[in-house]
């Protein structure tokens, strides 16, 4: 997968992306939704997700969010921020929304289109205790509609027949899960159970339902 910009910048960019968020709905009194909004109209949104050291490693979050208010006439609003000791949910949402757009390379308009910043901050609990592969795949899911089997092997760099190889399951298989032709929260437990073992995860992560359930046996 072709990442948005070099590796060793996705941490500046997720604490930039999430301070902005957190001053701008803390200090600002912003609506998160509405300051995200203004971030992509800004145009900065753009040269952010394309890797503009100005703006990952230029400037601190707080200078990025009082630059979005300069682009676009709310020079007035800019004010002092408040030092924060804990990561807010705010922090969180800013701060996975730039590790996914880096690995997902889609814009950050095309991020919001299919799933708002509140509504990834309304994913907080339990997402913020998980490792953040967690999140993303979920995000990806939301976003480009993939199964949570496809993401998982593609993060892990494998291809279908390598994954059929290490699991045990026909290629065949495996393509008709990822496209929906067969139902994976019906597949018996042993096939679950096997694919999981060969990507490094719980099989109850695979399952296509929002809860995770129990793998049926058929």
């Amino acid at each position: 997968m072709i990442h948005a910009y070099n590796e060793i910048y996705v941490d500046l960019a997720q604490q930039n992306l999430g301070s902005m968020l957190d001053y701008a709905v803390y200090d600002l009194d912003f609506n998160i939704d509405d300051f995200f909004s203004l971030f992509i109209t800004s145009g900065i949104a753009d040269s952010f997700g394309k890797g503009d050291f100005r703006y990952l490693s230029g400037m601190s979050g707080i200078e990025v969010a009082n630059t979005v208010l300069e682009a676009v006439g709310l020079d007035d609003k800019i004010t002092a921020s408040v030092p924060r000791y804990d990561k807010t949910p705010e922090f969180w949402t800013g701060w996975v929304l730039a590790y996914y757009q880096w690995w997902s390379n889609l814009d950050f308009e095309e991020i919001k289109n299919q799933i708002k910043p509140s509504e990834i901050m309304a994913l907080y609990h339990p997402y913020h205790e998980m490792d953040i592969l967690a999140i993303i795949e979920r995000l990806d899911e939301s976003c480009r509609g993939k199964t949570r089997l496809k993401n998982r092997r593609e993060w892990r760099g494998l291809s279908q027949s390598q994954l059929a190889s290490l699991s045990g399951v026909p290629v065949r298989t495996i393509q008709q899960y990822e496209q929906r032709e067969r139902d994976i929260n019906s597949a018996k437990a042993i096939t679950v159970e096997s694919l999981a073992k060969a990507l490094g995860t719980d099989s109850q992560y695979l399952l296509e339902l929002g809860s995770f359930q129990k793998s049926k046996s058929s």
